[in-house]
């Protein structure tokens, strides 16, 4: 079922009585109670975020709780099978977690019954509608979009309760009411592929490749409510269009922890720099009009409303490295293009005068080369004299690039005052989180932990670390502990305003990267035309390992999306007209797994707009068609693995299959 935000409400029960609930289990069983809530924790900065927020709540509560990253399905079917086993445990929460999933079903969490209850705290749209209208242990916290989906609700309780539809025969309607629940045999085949790859249906076989909504067995032969097979089809025609129609977001996990916190009274700036609400930022901050962008203190933490320049973490290397790294600049100027060297001062090195007038100044000249919406309203944080001011961009940035890259992969930073060196001549040095803190003997130990462990380096033939890998689940072991060890490196940075500082390096490190590879790809007319995709192989190249992560090849994506958006001439797909933006697909091999990562993204006609990525059911159609091993190894459904030896028929079965408007 759902729950509304405080706001939308009405009176019914709402984000504090669902807390409220969680505190009186928690009390109600002292001898059980240390084991009896866990939260499962995506690895993105949302939820990072969100996560970061509930624990302060729950720790002010004294509730004893567990913190579980979950990057992807595997993690996910683990952690459900420990919350089966786990008698103690009452409070499930699931922060951007499987809200696709139908989680009350057997395959999931049905078999813990009603002693454990699941809350949903999920940014991604769709949720299942099993979840919003069904399932009574299953809590999804909504922001109140749920409310506008009445036809969506009436179709789903008819197709989901109702018998079927009319059958000329009774025997025939006795057999589809028996086997409601049951797997085809023709499934069997697949087992390997979609036991844990459920979106739609939320169960691991049939999965998001079966169009009907599940069911529950029905205890009764009620026949009055039989429509007719047309009326049927209708609402399940419906019901396919809400799972069709896209991935987007809605309200994100951190502000819906913000808004709890706020029906407590229990909001600061460390929860509001977590989650960023335009009008808290003002109540909770009072400053005089004419205070600067400075801390006042040296206890000053405040958070202040400013204006942020669409360049990338330029407070922090030279102007010219923010727009040449901004996807924005990118896109209208076509900067990547350029040979020029200026701006090249560091931001901090520019005189003051230059600083507090720099985002006048480029909006006042901006208009002439088509820069509409170089600046828009952010957010700054003073952090006394411990460090300068951070903007809110620049916080997501190093976060998502600890999440990204802290771990599991080698990638060189540049050493400051020195450009492009390398580390033979002091230029530049292998990324180690923390490790400006690190003393000589605890660094040496860590250099002599990465000689040991199969880390994929883009330096070097990550093929020949396969020899040493027995099989797939030791991949899948070490791949698990790299995600987790990146997932506490981001959630202590969070608080820790030094480990943030320094993963701004690491931030700067991947954007390059990304460059590197974008104009590479450019230059060398990489970018093939596939009927109505735009299609993009990664084989070679020293940072191959660093964009088989499949968030970091989502980012490559985005830059290729935005920065040919105004550059490249329209074409005609089909009998259609001419359109500006194609859809965008990226693959890069992993040459340790032998497998490629793809991603799909769908190209939005103008920098800024918003589109729903249709990718997810366009690659389910594809995999129809080849029967390729398709894996959703995260919780992002246009995000897929598969065997390298099946990449180019699916690409074949992608451009071959129905082409919807995307």
């Amino acid at each position: 079922m759902y729950v509304l935000p405080p706001q939308l409400a009405n009176g019914a029960r709402s984000y504090a009585e669902l807390y409220s609930e969680i505190l009186t289990t928690y009390r109600s069983s002292p001898l059980t109670s240390a084991s009896s809530v866990t939260i499962l924790v995506s690895t993105d900065v949302d939820a990072l975020c969100a996560a970061r927020m509930l624990s302060t709540l729950l720790h002010q509560d004294d509730i004893i709780h567990r913190i579980i990253p979950t990057p992807g399905y595997d993690e996910l079917i683990a952690a459900c099978g420990d919350a089966l086993k786990n008698n103690e445990l009452r409070t499930l929460i699931m922060l951007n977690v499987g809200g696709l999933l139908d989680l009350a079903s057997r395959d999931w969490l049905g078999k813990a019954g009603s002693r454990l209850k699941i809350h949903v705290i999920d940014s991604i749209r769709p949720i299942n509608l099993a979840n919003y209208y069904e399932a009574l242990d299953v809590f999804v916290w909504d922001d109140g979009s749920v409310e506008k989906a009445h036809e969506v609700r009436k179709s789903f309780e008819i197709t989901f309760t109702a018998p079927e539809f009319e059958s000329d025969s009774e025997d025939e309607s006795d057999l589809d009411s028996e086997n409601d629940d049951e797997v085809p045999e023709d499934d069997e085949d697949d087992e390997n592929i979609d036991r844990d790859k459920d979106m739609t249906s939320g169960k691991r076989r049939p999965t998001i490749h079966d169009d009907k909504p599940s069911k529950r067995l029905r205890t009764s032969r009620d026949t009055s409510g039989r429509i007719s097979r047309e009326e049927y089809e209708d609402h399940e025609n419906i019901i396919q269009a809400y799972y069709k129609g896209g991935t987007t977001h809605g309200q994100s996990a951190a502000a819906a922890i913000y808004i709890l916190a706020t029906v407590l009274e229990r909001v600061d700036n460390d929860l509001l720099w977590s989650a960023i609400y335009d009008d808290e930022v003002s109540r909770l901050n009072p400053l005089p009009a004419d205070a600067a962008l400075t801390s006042l203190n040296p206890d000053d933490a405040s958070v202040r409303a400013s204006d942020e320049l669409r360049f990338l973490l330029f407070r922090h290397w030279t102007l010219y490295d923010a727009m040449f790294h901004s996807s924005y600049i990118a896109s209208k100027l076509g900067i990547w293009k350029e040979r020029g060297r200026q701006t090249q001062q560091p931001y901090a090195h520019m005189d003051m005068d230059l600083k507090r007038v720099l985002v006048q100044k480029l909006n006042d000249i901006a208009p002439e080369y088509g820069l509409v919406e170089l600046s828009y309203p952010s957010f700054m944080r003073c952090f006394g004299f411990r460090s300068q001011p951070l903007s809110a961009a620049d916080a997501v940035e190093g976060i998502s690039a600890l999440l990204d890259a802290a771990g599991g992969v080698r990638i060189d930073v540049e050493i400051e005052g020195a450009r492009n060196g390398g580390e033979w001549f002091g230029g530049g040095r292998a990324w180690e989180a923390n490790a400006n803190r690190d003393s000589g003997k605890k660094k040496q130990e860590n250099e002599r932990a990465e000689q040991q462990t199969p880390v994929a380096d883009g330096g070097q033939s990550s093929a020949a670390k396969a020899l040493h890998v027995a099989n797939r689940e030791e991949l899948e072991l070490e791949r698990s502990s790299w995600w987790i060890r990146n997932f506490w490196t981001a959630y202590d940075a969070l608080n820790d305003i030094g480990v943030l500082r320094d993963a701004l390096n690491l931030s700067m490190a991947l954007h390059r990267a990304i460059i590197r590879q974008g104009t590479s790809i450019i230059d060398k007319q990489d970018i093939k035309t596939m009927a109505g995709y735009r299609v993009v192989v990664l084989s070679q190249g020293p940072d191959l390992a660093l964009f088989a992560h499949p968030s970091v090849l989502m980012r490559l994506a985005l830059w290729l999306v935005d920065a040919l958006r105004d550059h490249i001439p329209a074409v005609t797909n089909g009998s259609k007209a001419k359109r500006k933006s194609l859809p965008f697909v990226v693959a890069c091999l992993n040459e340790v797994t032998q497998t490629y990562m793809v991603v799909g993204f769908t190209a939005a006609f103008e920098f800024g707009d918003v589109r729903k990525n249709e990718f997810t059911r366009t690659f389910v159609n594809a995999r129809k068609l080849c029967r390729a091993e398709l894996r959703h190894t995260s919780f992002d459904a246009t995000v897929v693995e598969l065997p390298q030896k099946d990449l180019r028929i699916f690409l074949d079965a992608l451009c071959e299959g129905p082409h919807e408007d995307m």
